[in-house]
C-alpha cells in the first residue's frame, strides 16, 4: 500500500493536552490510516545560521520531520516573499505588494533546500500531497531532483485572476511549477476559472474537459475542493461548552442584550477596519437598536513583528475607541475588541452564545469561522450568519445574509436584520447551512482530494526547465487551444 507523504509550511507536531484544529486531525487521520510521513518548518531559526540536519519523530506510526531555518531564510522565505508578496497578491490587494529579487530568490532557495532534505526519505510508491502557498516550487524541485511520484498541491488561500497575477514578477515561474503536480486543487470554482484562464491564455496552454490542462510539457488536472471542518465533533464541543464557565461568564456580562461575534486572526485581510464601520453605521442609522447588543471583536494576534501590522492593531484601537466614545453609556458600551486568541473549546462556547456570527473578510479562500459558526448553533435558536460574498464559504452557505464587507449601509442594515430576525426564518436559514456544514466536512474534503489524486492520473511528458529561469522570462510558447474554457472544466 502507498504511504501518504504531507509537506507543509509548519508540521502539527502531536503534544500532549494540546488541541489540534479539524485540519490537522484530519490529515493526521489519513497518515495513520496509510502510513506515512508530514515534513516541514520546525517554526525554528538558527540565528548561527548553522541548520541542524532534519528531526524526526514517529508517533501513532507517523514520521514527523521537522527542519529550520536560517535567520536569511525566515526574512526572504516567510517574511519576504511568502507573506509580503504572495500573501497580498493571493488576496487581490495589489497596493500592499512588496516585491524583491531577494526575496523572491530566498522563496525558490529555501523550497530547493526542503525538496534536497525531503527526496532521500520518499520511497517508490508514496503519493505526495503538498500544501500552501508557501511551498508552490516544492514539486516542481522535487521533479528536479528525478521524483517522479504521484504529486498534489492543494491552496488554502484564493488564486488570483490572471489580470493581477501577472503584477508578480515571476509569475510565469510560479504557474510554472505549479505545472509539476498531477493534481492542483483550489478552495472553489472561481478560483479554478482563475487559474485555468492564466493556463490557457498567459501561458498558451491547452484547456481539455474536467479541468484538464496541458501546459509547460506537462499534463495535470485543477478542481476545486472546498475545504471543510469536523461537524460533527465541532457541533458536540459547543453544545458541551454551553455551560462551561467561559460562556455563563460572557452571557452573564450581557445583561440580556444580543451578541453580535467577530473571530479572526489579525490580519488586513479579514475586513476588520470595515467591520467597525459597519458597527458605527448600525449605531447611527438603527437608533432603536442600541443598548439591544454588544459586539465583541476576538482578534488573535499575528505577524507582529510586520510593522503592516501593527499598524492594523493600532488603527482597530482607535477604532473601538472612538465607536465606545460616541455611543457609550455609563452602564453599557458597543465595543469589546479582544486583541488575544482562545482555544478551540471556549470559542466553541462564543459561537453558540452569538445572536450574528460576522464573518466580512476582503478576500478569503474559504473561512472555516463560518462554518464552525453554523456548526455550533443551538438547533432549536440558532443564531445568524452575516457573511462576506468574497469568503470561499459563500459559495456553499448561501442561506446566511451574504453582504459586500466594502458596504458599510449595506452590513449595518444586514445586522438590524439579524438581530430583529423572527425564530422561524432562523432556523430554516441555519438548517439549509447546517445540511451543506455536515455533507461537506474536512474528512469529505480530504478523501475527495486523495481519491482523485490516486484515480486520475495521466501519462505525463517529462516535465521542462528552460536553462534561463529569471524573474521574467518567457517560458517556449505552447499552442493555444481553440475556446480554452470549456463548460465541462469545473467540478
Amino acid at each position: 500500500m502507498s504511504r501518504l507523504v504531507i509537506v507543509s509550511n509548519r508540521v502539527s507536531l502531536p503534544r500532549k493536552g494540546a488541541q489540534a484544529g479539524g485540519l490537522a486531525v484530519a490529515l493526521r487521520d489519513a497518515l495513520e490510516r496509510l502510513g506515512g510521513l508530514w515534513f516541514g518548518w520546525s517554526g525554528e531559526v538558527a540565528e548561527d545560521g548553522a541548520v541542524p540536519p532534519p528531526r524526526a519523530v514517529t508517533h501513532g506510526g507517523i514520521t514527523y520531520v521537522t527542519t529550520d531555518l536560517t535567520r536569511q531564510d525566515y526574512e526572504e522565505f516567510y517574511n519576504g516573499f511568502s507573506n509580503s508578496t504572495l500573501w497580498p497578491l493571493f488576496h487581490f490587494r495589489l497596493g500592499l505588494l512588496e516585491v524583491s529579487r531577494r526575496s523572491y530568490e530566498g522563496y525558490l532557495r529555501v523550497n530547493a533546500a526542503f525538496a534536497a532534505q525531503l527526496a532521500p526519505m520518499i520511497r517508490r510508491d508514496d503519493v505526495i500531497w503538498v500544501h500552501d502557498y508557501h511551498l508552490i516550487p516544492l514539486g516542481d524541485e522535487l521533479r528536479r531532483l528525478g521524483i517522479a511520484n504521484r504529486m498534489g498541491f492543494f491552496l488554502h488561500t484564493p488564486f488570483p485572476v490572471p489580470e493581477l497575477l501577472v503584477a508578480l514578477p515571476g509569475h510565469r515561474r510560479l504557474v510554472r511549477a505549479l505545472c509539476a503536480y498531477d493534481l492542483v486543487g483550489f478552495q472553489t470554482r472561481d478560483d479554478v476559472r482563475a487559474f485555468l484562464g492564466y493556463v490557457g491564455g498567459e501561458a498558451r496552454g491547452e484547456i481539455g474537459e474536467g479541468g484538464r490542462f496541458t501546459a509547460y510539457g506537462r499534463s495535470a488536472k485543477a478542481a476545486a475542493y472546498p475545504i471543510g471542518i469536523d461537524t460533527a465533533s465541532f457541533a458536540a464541543l459547543a453544545a458541551a461548552q454551553a455551560a462551561s464557565p467561559e460562556t455563563a461568564g460572557l452571557i452573564e456580562s450581557l445583561q440580556g442584550r444580543k451578541l453580535i461575534l467577530g473571530v479572526e486572526r489579525l490580519d488586513y485581510s479579514k475586513g476588520l477596519p470595515h467591520r467597525f464601520d459597519a458597527i458605527e453605521c448600525l449605531l447611527e442609522c438603527h437608533a432603536d437598536l442600541k443598548r439591544q447588543f454588544e459586539f465583541m471583536q476576538i482578534a488573535a494576534p499575528s505577524r507582529e513583528e510586520v510593522a503592516r501590522y501593527r499598524a492594523l492593531k493600532r488603527q482597530l484601537e482607535s477604532a473601538a475607541g472612538r465607536i465606545n466614545g460616541r455611543f457609550s453609556e455609563f452602564d453599557w458600551q458597543p465595543v469589546r475588541y479582544i486583541n488575544k486568541g482562545y482555544d478551540r473549546a471556549t470559542l466553541a462556547g462564543f459561537y453558540r452564545t452569538a445572536t450574528v456570527g460576522l464573518v466580512t473578510p476582503l478576500r478569503d479562500g474559504m473561512n472555516l469561522v463560518a462554518k464552525e459558526y453554523v456548526a455550533a448553533q443551538d438547533p432549536t435558536d440558532p443564531g445568524v450568519l452575516v457573511l462576506s460574498r468574497f469568503a470561499g464559504s459563500a459559495r456553499e452557505l448561501q442561506s446566511a445574509l451574504i453582504v459586500n464587507p466594502f458596504d458599510a449601509d449595506e452590513v449595518a442594515d444586514a445586522l438590524a436584520r439579524a438581530l430583529t430576525m423572527p425564530a422561524i426564518e432562523r432556523r430554516s436559514r441555519w438548517r439549509a447551512m447546517m445540511d451543506v456544514v455536515e455533507a461537506n466536512t474536512v474528512e469529505t474534503w480530504r478523501d475527495a482530494f486523495l481519491g482523485d489524486l490516486a484515480a486520475g492520473m495521466v501519462e505525463t511528458d517529462d516535465f521542462a526547465h528552460p536553462d534561463e529561469e529569471g524573474l521574467g522570462l518567457e517560458p517556449p510558447p505552447l499552442p493555444l487551444a481553440p475556446g480554452f474554457q470549456p463548460p465541462g472544466y469545473l467540478r
